[in-house]
């Protein structure tokens, strides 16, 4: 179990930042971080509706990867 879980966390560690670079790369409604720190580099990549599909899509999958990891990880903390 011990392997198990040490594996888990360090895919929640990854899936999370991952995450929250993926979250930040998506074209901003407004002025928000996204415009902050990657508003450039969204913009230029956001024109395009394809590429913004594939970042939804990109980062829908990491989160729901990110959610089974959590979800393991209680359950194999309360069992164990």
């Amino acid at each position: 179990m011990d392997a198990l879980q040490i594996i888990l966390q360090v895919l929640l560690v990854l899936t999370s930042a991952f995450l929250i670079l993926l979250i930040l790369m998506h074209k901003g409604k407004g002025g928000g971080l996204s415009d902050m720190f990657g508003g450039g580099v969204s913009s230029a990549a956001g024109s395009s509706g394809v590429a913004e599909r594939n970042l939804n899509r990109i980062t829908v999958s990491f989160a729901v990867v990110w959610f089974v990891v959590v979800v393991l990880l209680g359950l194999i903390t309360k069992v164990g």
